[in-house]
């Protein structure tokens, strides 16, 4: 990080304007035993953050905030509110969400229509991972968009599926930044993630708590914003305390200083890093 910090410095060059993006905390589990959250570790050849467990995500995709997209659940007017934007972008946060994780875990989640039944009851409309596996494919190679495999589906987009969580901002001083939105979602019911390995070479359902002890041993590394989200994960229990803790999306930037050649990270007011 020195190194980029100085390079950044030297250049005189005004901050890279972040990119929108969206990552999507999945979990799993009846109680506090088996509760878990699926996460990849991204492979040591990623550009951004090489090496790093992560929860599936990815930048905001020009078509996600298509208006042709079917859905249920809060619409985007109420989700621009929460989220802290305007309803098209709020539209395209929550597409890719629903996109990304699809694209890096087989998982849909969507459904038959606005009465689909919750996320604690299987949707047979939905079908397997193995059998949408050429969608996923097709979305990758972006010869497919969410819009259009929904509808070849006859299937909506479940934004009652998920909860916002936080915000956070990539400090100015780095080549590649990023505005992430944070969703919660529980694993729908009679769907299984599907092993992807584009961008990651492990994944795996793992307690958020398990994860912070690993990391504090030095066994994975994690970036600031996950191990923060982890620790609320953890704090809360299970899935159910989760789904229904009070949340405030607010704007949460750490800040990168030069100090005696060295490059520090500085957590938001009011944050510790919980490692």
């Amino acid at each position: 990080m020195g190194d980029r910090v100085r390079e950044v410095i030297d250049s005189g060059a005004p901050p890279v304007p972040p990119r929108d993006s969206a990552t999507v905390m999945l979990m799993r589990g009846s109680g506090r035993d088996d509760f878990e959250v699926y996460m990849l570790r991204r492979r040591q050849s990623m550009s951004f953050a090489p090496g790093a467990y992560v929860y599936p995500g990815g930048s905001v995709d020009s078509r996600d905030a298509d208006a042709d997209v079917a859905w249920a659940g809060p619409d985007v007017t109420e989700w621009a509110g929460w989220l802290g934007c305007g309803a098209d972008l709020a539209r395209g946060l929550l597409c890719a969400a629903v996109r990304e994780t699809f694209e890096e875990s087989g998982v849909l989640l969507a459904g038959a229509s606005p009465a689909s039944p919750g996320a604690l009851a299987a949707d047979p409309a939905v079908p397997a991972a193995a059998d949408l596996e050429p969608d996923r494919l097709a979305l990758l190679d972006r010869s497919l968009s969410l819009a259009g495999l929904l509808d070849r589906h006859q299937l909506v987009l479940r934004a009652d599926l998920l909860k916002p969580w936080a915000r956070w901002i990539t400090p100015e001083l780095e080549h590649r930044r990023y505005d992430t939105r944070f969703f919660a979602a529980v694993l729908p019911a009679g769907q299984r993630t599907w092993e992807i390995r584009e961008e990651a070479d492990e994944v795996a359902w793992l307690r958020p708590a398990d994860v912070l002890t690993a990391a504090g041993r030095g066994e994975v590394a994690l970036m600031p914003p996950t191990a923060v989200t982890l620790a609320e994960l953890a704090a809360c229990g299970d899935v159910a305390a989760v789904l229904a803790a009070p949340r405030e999306i607010t704007p949460l930037r750490p800040r990168i200083e030069l100090e005696a050649g060295q490059a520090w990270l500085h957590m938001p007011p009011g944050l510790e890093y919980p490692i």
